[in-house]
């Protein structure tokens, strides 16, 4: 068990003590209005995670919850507990990719267990910034919970920076001219072939990692939402303007995302509707060349059947005559292909 336990503490008057046995803990804290015991777990089995569970009376679907993970976000209210899913978003520079992780809080009148699964999760600084602001943690374990979702939805707003500035390359390089298409750096085709696909390869990708960033919000919105404005357990009437904040925040997220998705559609239209464009002009230019290439091809099949009796057959200029016919014929439609756009 101690290999899961990442850190775990007493608070009285939001100063923090060393944790014994959790049952005489409870006890003494039951007096206590703002005392409460911290503990903070990562990725812990089933049977690693039974003696807080009993010790706590944490609700038995919860435990379920919290010990199979991949949950989408969500508050659920149980008799003792409250506990509350989230989904932290981390941008990566490198690969231009949104890495989701997910934390779970149970919250009662005088415990908070945290619960990481994976390495994306901003535990250790929001502990650290509380234990140095003990005027916050005298509120108890809502001072917690607000502080994860608030740091949380703060790495959201990085993430939603981070995408918007993918989106604006996005748009400069789907809606450039060709110019600026084959003059684009090599690292940006990502070996798809060509520009367009390539174009084509990032827009897709970036659909997805706006996805997931609506799978980690949007039912977020509804939670801190439920926190801001109705009765909750375990979370002061005080403390709801903080949630309110927090809400706000998801909000604006919320249409930023959605807009993103909007945006990324129609710039997939036009990425698809110029490359048409593009094969149009190449077939016109094809058919162009085809048809005059057809002419001396017929005239020089004609000249070459095996007949004795044909036309000129045995006249000295009949060679350099059919040449010219062949040129003259194949400029004048060189010259009404290239007024007509064709070539």
């Amino acid at each position: 068990m101690a290999r899961v336990i990442v850190d775990q503490a007493v608070y009285r008057k939001g100063v923090r003590g060393p944790c014994g046995d959790l049952s005489d803990e409870l006890e003494a804290l039951r007096g206590s209005p703002d005392g409460f015991i911290w503990i903070g777990l990562k990725d812990p089995t089933d049977a690693e995670f039974d003696h807080v569970r009993e010790e706590l009376a944490l609700h038995a679907l919860a435990v379920e919850d919290a010990v199979k993970g991949n949950q989408r976000s969500k508050l659920e209210v149980y008799d003792d507990s409250v506990f509350v899913v989230l989904r932290p978003l981390h941008y990566t520079d490198a690969t231009s990719q949104v890495e989701t992780g997910e934390l779970m809080l149970f919250v009662g009148e005088h415990f908070v267990v945290t619960i990481r699964r994976g390495d994306t999760g901003p535990l250790g600084q929001v502990r650290a910034r509380l234990d140095r602001d003990p005027g916050r943690l005298r509120h108890g374990p809502a001072s917690v919970l607000h502080e994860v979702m608030d740091t949380v939805v703060d790495g959201y707003l990085l993430v939603d920076q981070e995408i918007a500035r993918d989106l604006e390359e996005m748009e400069e390089s789907v809606f450039a001219g060709e110019a600026a298409v084959e003059t684009r750096a090599p690292s940006t085709s990502s070996g798809a072939g060509s520009p367009h696909a390539a174009d084509a390869q990032r827009i897709y990708l970036l659909k997805r990692e706006v996805l997931e960033i609506r799978r980690a919000v949007h039912p977020l919105t509804e939670a801190a939402q439920r926190l801001a404005g109705s009765p909750v357990p375990f979370v002061p009437v005080e403390a709801r303007p903080f949630f309110r904040d927090v809400a706000d925040h998801l909000l604006r997220i919320t249409d930023h995302v959605e807009s993103y998705d909007r945006l990324l559609t129609d710039i997939l239209s036009a990425h698809l509707t110029r490359i048409s464009v593009q094969q149009n002009d190449d077939m016109r230019r094809i058919s162009a060349w085809v048809a005059m290439a057809a002419v001396p091809t017929m005239i020089a099949g004609v000249y070459g059947m095996n007949f004795d009796h044909m036309p000129e057959l045995h006249w000295t200029l009949g060679y350099p005559l059919a040449l010219a016919v062949m040129a003259v014929v194949c400029a004048g439609l060189f010259r009404a292909f290239k007024r007509s756009g064709w070539l």
